[in-house]
């Protein structure tokens, strides 16, 4: 199956080459910006693309909603397949282009769009034939990972272990999708809508690691515990439960051992029970080869991820309720349901008692929007 690419940065590079050797799969040509063409399979037009009878699918590479929205609807419309590790396309016009590809038989797969090399989403949507899902959890940011295990395993704080993951490419100059939770939310999007055919587009809770501290990097280890981004969502009623938040470990948590730029996620089935799936969550090949795997799922007959009645919703974080640690100033703690007080002062650490996501997260808003600090984490009870 002959394949173009759109884009041909890191990842697009890593594609064109493992499109090279792959088997049952030959390398179109790919789409650069004006003025970038330097190879004779690189283009700088869509129409040259589409005016090639022998492609027969097209894979995005090139991040954005604009223009890859109207290049992805262009290359459905004309009865391509389409493969993408774009999880910005997909979280917002992912049912628009599942339908089109619908109308025209056309495949649409985006595995790659979550979890890089990690198959997350690739499982999910075979589960999803034959078992009933319960929730899907994990650490989705290999950037904020990286800079986590960095802060509470080599003594950095928060501003040197940013600098490090941007030196080492993990982390982009304007980090704010990684740090703030945005980049994990869109994946958890993603994982609810293949899971339960429910995309959360709004009212997803998302806390990110800006007022993770090297303070309470100290306090977290004198309890022994670990701090993980995590992005969670699970089935609540109509609708579906879907945050990020950082989250507090016990020893012996899986997720205590996930360093540097993994990821790590699992799934729990009602047959299957727990599964969990730990590898690199981005970079050129991890994640060229799950826009591979797409490919090839593709020539074996796979044409969605998304099914038919898959709906936007809004989620639901009012029912999904547990403990949190929390660092704030004393009289803004009188707002949260305490369970116990670990440190006392101007500034105090405590822990509350079970609190849904939605009331922790207004709470929060609501300190720092009348000026104050807070720094939270859900307990991950044992």
């Amino acid at each position: 199956m002959k394949t173009a690419v759109l884009g041909y940065g890191t990842v697009g590079q890593g594609v064109y080459r493992m499109l090279c050797s792959a088997r049952g799969l030959e390398p179109g040509p790919v789409l650069v910006r004006e003025g970038k063409k330097k190879e004779p399979f690189q283009v700088t037009s869509l129409e040259e693309i589409l005016a090639d009878a022998d492609v027969k699918a097209v894979v995005e590479v090139m991040g954005g909603v604009k223009p890859a929205f109207t290049y992805a609807s262009r290359v459905l419309e004309s009865g391509r397949h389409f493969v993408t590790a774009n999880k910005a396309l997909v979280a917002a016009r992912g049912l628009e282009l599942s339908e089109i590809a619908r109308r025209t038989g056309a495949g649409f797969l985006f595995s790659a769009a979550c979890g890089g090399g990690v198959p997350l989403l690739h499982n999910i949507s075979l589960a999803v034939e034959s078992d009933s899902l319960r929730s899907v959890s994990g650490i989705l940011n290999g950037t904020t990972n990286y800079m986590l295990h960095a802060m509470q395993t080599r003594g950095w704080d928060y501003a040197r272990a940013l600098a490090e993951a941007q030196a080492l490419g993990y982390a982009e100059a304007d980090p704010t999708a990684d740090v703030s939770g945005l980049d994990a939310a869109r994946k958890i999007t993603l994982a609810c809508a293949v899971a339960w055919s429910r995309l959360p587009d709004r009212g997803i809770e998302c806390e990110g690691i800006e007022s993770f501290s090297a303070g309470d990097v100290a306090d977290l280890q004198s309890r022994s515990l670990t701090c993980r981004l995590i992005a969670a969502g699970k089935p609540a009623g109509r609708t579906v439960s879907a945050y990020v938040e950082p989250t507090v470990f016990s020893p012996g948590a899986p997720e205590c051992s996930v360093a540097d730029n993994y990821n790590m996620a699992r799934y729990e089935g009602a047959n299957s029970g727990p599964l969990v799936f730990i590898g690199q969550g981005a970079g050129r090949f991890p994640t060229a080869s799950a826009v591979l795997r797409d490919l090839s799922c593709i020539v074996q007959g796979q044409r969605a991820m998304l099914s038919a009645d898959c709906a936007a919703v809004e989620a639901d974080n009012s029912r999904e309720q547990h403990p949190y640690y929390v660092r704030c100033a004393a009289e803004a703690a009188q707002a949260l349901p305490v369970k116990a007080l670990l440190a006392n002062g101007p500034t105090v650490r405590l822990l509350t008692e079970a609190i849904s996501v939605h009331a922790m997260h207004t709470l929060a808003q609501k300190i720092r929007k009348d000026g104050g600090e807070i720094f939270f984490a859900g307990m991950k009870e044992a």
